[in-house]
Formats: structure tokens, C-alpha cells, sequence
């Protein structure tokens, strides 16, 4: 059984990444179901402890970034990891294709618009960050843009749009925002397996379309889309964990024990109590005594 060494999994600032040569698969960090489920349960209860203490300090907001292929497990990782989070102090965003109105802005607004508030965890299931992956891949969603024709100069559009993304991310972090930022990495092949299993189970089935198997053809120009963007947008202030995701529960329980040591990194405490503070609560406590 393995340990979870975060910076493992850390795409290091500045260094072209290779997704062959990140394994998709890991030793198992858990014994059995059993184990899994109490490791997990832990780790749920101390995100919970400290999602608490982060809803009343109140100075950071954490925004959490999923991105995978069609398969790979980012909606059971947001609901099993974050499943003892208080709702209050959680916010999930789903981006699809942007509206009408959303294509008059620039690529960066709708999701600008979603962005947690102090106190509070944002969670992106997919994000800004398809502006360079789905939209490099089909780039004839990028003419969709109503962008000025001379501002679509081949690969300067795609090194255009990095640099904003780490620039909007390095000003967020400035004030107060921490992002952690995970692609959660599935091989072809469990993505076939995973795939046959949705036809035969009706409660996946529903979602499942020929358009899956559509961009599943397009598998290699989306892992160098990836490849492109986690090198040129992992930084210090916002840094990308490629998550080994052929195991579904590894992958939850690594990116559970990452979003862990982001939290504990923070400088949180409640409130102080003040003097006349202190004094209001002894009054009321007078008050309530007296009742009895």
C-alpha cells in the first residue's frame, strides 16, 4: 500500500509535460473497500473542520478546478470529496456550450461571474480552461467567438489566451483566492471500458451519446491540447495535479488528501472575540438564565 505524496502529482512551474510519461495508474494508497472508505471518511471529516473554520475567518476563498476526458470520474471525486462540506459554504458550476450572450463577452466572463466568494470553496466541473482544450481541438468553435479576424493568428491565439488565464489566476491569488487545479488522467482504454459499462446501466446510460464516441477520435489532439496547457499554466499561485484516474478511488483519495494540504496551508482561525464583544455575550447569557 502506498503513501499519498502530494508533490507526486504536482506539475512543476515552467516544465513541458509529456502525459506518456505520467501513469494513469498507481499502486492502490488503500488495502481494501473497507480501508478506502475509512480513509476517506476521515479525510471528508477533517475538509469538513476546516471548511468550517474557513467559512468564519472569511479572508480566502478556494476555487477548485476539475478537468478530465468524458469517463474519468470528476463527478463522483466533487460528490464523494466534498460530500460533508455544509452547502452554505459551497458553490458547484457545470460550463457547457456558452450562450449567446456568453459569446459576446470575452472567454473569461462567464466563469468570472461564478467565482467564490471569501469564505467560501468554489468548485469549476470543467471551466475556463476548455477555452484552450475543446476550443483548440474544434477550433471552429473559436470563429463562433465574434473575434476580430485579426486577432486569430494561429498559435498566438492559444499563447494570448495562457497568458490572460495565468494572469487573471496570479491577480486572483493576490487577493485572496488559492486555486488548486486537477486533471484528473484516464487512459484510452478505461475510458472504452468505462464506456460499455454506462450503455448497460440505466442511470449513466441517459447521459451517453454518439457524440462521446465522436470526440473519443480526437483522443490524441486532446492529450496535446493538455499537454499545452498544463505546461504553460501550472504556476505556484494556481498549480495543476495530473491525478492517476484508472482507479476511482485512489483518484478521490489523492485529490481529497491535495484539497487537505491546500486548506491546512492557509492562515485560518475564528474570529477573536473582542472585550465589548465578550461583555454582549455575558449580558445575553444573564438574559437566558434568567429566563429559567
Amino acid at each position: 500500500m502506498e503513501q499519498i505524496k502530494v508533490d507526486d502529482f504536482l506539475v512543476r512551474e515552467g516544465k513541458k509535460v509529456s502525459l506518456n510519461s505520467w501513469p494513469t495508474d498507481i499502486p492502490k494508497v488503500y488495502s481494501s473497500k473497507e480501508h478506502y472508505k475509512e480513509m476517506l471518511a476521515v479525510q471528508v471529516k477533517e475538509l469538513s473542520e476546516l471548511q468550517r473554520i474557513h467559512y468564519a475567518d472569511n479572508r480566502y476563498a478556494v476555487l477548485l478546478i476539475f478537468q478530465a476526458m468524458d469517463g474519468a470520474g470528476k463527478d463522483g471525486a466533487i460528490r464523494h470529496v466534498m460530500s460533508g462540506v455544509n452547502p452554505q459554504g459551497c458553490q458547484v458550476f457545470s460550463f457547457k456550450h456558452p450562450s449567446p450572450r456568453e459569446l459576446d463577452h470575452d472567454f473569461l466572463w462567464r466563469t468570472n461571474c461564478s467565482l467564490p466568494e471569501r469564505g467560501k470553496i468554489g468548485i469549476f466541473n470543467r471551466s475556463y480552461y476548455e477555452e484552450v482544450l475543446v476550443v483548440r481541438v474544434h477550433p471552429e468553435i473559436l470563429m463562433s467567438q465574434q473575434i476580430p479576424e485579426d486577432l486569430l493568428n494561429g498559435n498566438d491565439v492559444w499563447k494570448n489566451r495562457y497568458r490572460s488565464i495565468n494572469n487573471m489566476e496570479h491577480h486572483l491569488y493576490h487577493n485572496g483566492t488559492r486555486i488548486v487545479k486537477f486533471f484528473l488522467h484516464l487512459s484510452k482504454e478505461e475510458q472504452r471500458k468505462r464506456f460499455l459499462r454506462r450503455i448497460d446501466e440505466p442511470e449513466k446510460s441517459w447521459k451517453f451519446s454518439i457524440r462521446d464516441i465522436e470526440e473519443r477520435k480526437c483522443w490524441n489532439k486532446y492529450m496535446e491540447a493538455y499537454e499545452n496547457c498544463l505546461g504553460e499554466t501550472s504556476t505556484k499561485r494556481a498549480p495543476w495535479y495530473i491525478v492517476p484516474a484508472d482507479d476511482k478511488k485512489n483518484a478521490r483519495l489523492i485529490v481529497s488528501k491535495i484539497i487537505l494540504e491546500t486548506f491546512k496551508s492557509l492562515d485560518m482561525s475564528y474570529p477573536e472575540t473582542s472585550e465589548a464583544r465578550r461583555q454582549e455575550l455575558l449580558k445575553i447569557r444573564e438574559i437566558l438564565v434568567a429566563e429559567g
